[in-house]
């Protein structure tokens, strides 16, 4: 990944209201760099930095961390690493005071606002051509920022502004899709220059990745149909990845999986219960989990297996799966099978780039769906599909609400809460701040 690392002072203004301001008179100004083609770019690239890199800071491995240790798809493997245990815990051991929850609040909400500034002055770069890159580069972090507070906090702002109102997670998704059905048309119109191209981050293709995201967020809004039609228009052949290197290393293997003291996959069950466990002989297993590690060895895999190991935006499985439970939710079965079937029966090898690391997870090789034909039955076996092709990449928290699997206080619970508390400086600095979710 370019070393390009900007945080526009005005996004500050997300977290609280402190009005202390200090000026570096060594930094670009806002207006400086808004005000060009080059500048939108290199904030751009600001964006993937704060989402994926910086280990513990980063989204990304805040997402992936609080995913797993609530749903016990992951474990801690050195209680003192307080945070995590105290997430692994769940219910009242997760405070406001937390720092995985304050830094994936924290790292969402700058991303957010910095792209919303970047859309907002896109009409900057004069080349129509750029602009549609910039456009489609921002509404990318801004959705991948909005859909994964939507994943973990009941609520959340959609403004940069002083004690910012809160909106229910539903409107969150929905603005993501919104924006990202206007970069759509943007990249249709206008396809990326080759300016744009040789200045952004290279990895990410934004139309499929617009288009996958679109399907993504509408399907956990309840938009059944427009992620059924977004799904279908992803080019599955295609790889969109964030790219490391070993100075701009990969956030969770930095942080978790090139160790054994943080976290760590909890089994080769990926933490389900029996009734849900992988199939005997599913290829995707050992492409996740290492099945007999030494002492010193992480049991992670996939992709976190190296410090330069790329990161999906998206693998293909989960654009059929989208499709599988868009149709079985609509109650047509017979297409929510074939799309599962896509998934279960696939002998695809795992997609590798040029430096033979993974852009996508193998086939599973699984016999076809065998099981009842009624609308339960196939979600169930959705779900278990999206936990083995989907593991450690932050959707099971999200995942459980979602098909109604035992939640706090149930017998047989398989999350620990339902949603996360807003964090501490956001409740001390924003009077707008909601009450926290009970569990």
């Amino acid at each position: 990944m370019k070393k390009i690392f900007l945080l526009l002072a005005a996004a500050a203004l997300t977290l609280g209201s402190c009005d202390k301001e200090f000026t570096n008179p060594s930094a670009a100004t806002e207006a400086q760099v808004l005000t060009s083609s080059d500048g939108l770019i290199a904030v751009c690239n600001s964006l993937a930095a704060r989402y994926s890199t910086g280990g513990a800071l980063s989204l990304l491995y805040n997402t992936v961390a609080a995913g797993g240790l609530t749903t016990r798809e992951q474990l801690v493997l050195n209680v003192g690493n307080i945070d995590e245990f105290n997430v692994s815990q769940g219910a009242g051991n997760v405070t406001n005071s937390n720092a995985v929850v304050r830094n994936l609040w924290n790292q969402a909400q700058l991303i957010r606002a910095n792209a919303d500034l970047v859309l907002q002055n896109a009409n900057n770069a004069p080349d129509a051509a750029t602009r549609s890159g910039i456009i489609g580069f921002a509404s990318v972090f801004r959705a991948l920022a909005l859909g994964n507070l939507a994943q973990f906090f009941e609520q959340a702002p959609l403004t940069t502004q002083i004690n910012a109102p809160f909106v229910p997670r539903l409107q969150l998704l929905q603005s993501a899709v919104s924006q990202l059905e206007t970069a759509e048309a943007a990249l249709l119109a206008n396809p990326p220059s080759a300016d744009f191209n040789g200045k952004i981050v290279p990895g990410v293709d934004l139309l499929n990745t617009v288009r996958a995201l679109i399907a993504r967020y509408s399907l956990l809004a309840g938009d059944y149909d427009k992620a059924l039609a977004a799904a279908g228009r992803v080019d599955l052949t295609r790889r969109s990845v964030l790219n490391f290197d070993e100075v701009t290393r990969n956030a969770v293997f930095e942080w978790a999986y090139g160790n054994r003291n943080v976290i760590e996959p909890t089994d080769a069950n990926l933490g389900l219960p029996a009734a849900l466990a992988p199939e005997a002989g599913d290829r995707r297993i050992p492409f996740y989990v290492r099945l007999t590690p030494t002492s010193t060895q992480n049991r992670g895999l996939g992709f976190y297996s190296a410090s330069a190991a790329p990161v999906p935006l998206y693998v293909p499985g989960e654009m059929l799966l989208i499709r599988a439970e868009a149709y079985a939710r609509k109650n047509d079965l017979p297409n929510a099978v074939t799309e599962l079937n896509r998934v279960r029966t696939s002998n695809a090898a795992a997609t590798v780039n040029s430096s033979n690391l993974p852009t996508a997870p193998p086939g599973a090789g699984l016999a076809a769906y065998a099981g009842a034909q009624t609308q339960d039955a196939i979600l169930l076996d959705i779900y278990r599909q999206r936990q083995v092709e989907l593991a450690f990449q932050g959707f099971r928290l999200e995942d459980s609400r979602r098909f109604g699997r035992p939640g706090p206080g149930i017998t047989g619970a398989e999350r620990n809460r339902n949603f996360l508390p807003y964090p501490r400086g956001e409740r001390e600095n924003n009077s707008s701040t909601p009450a926290d979710p009970a569990i």
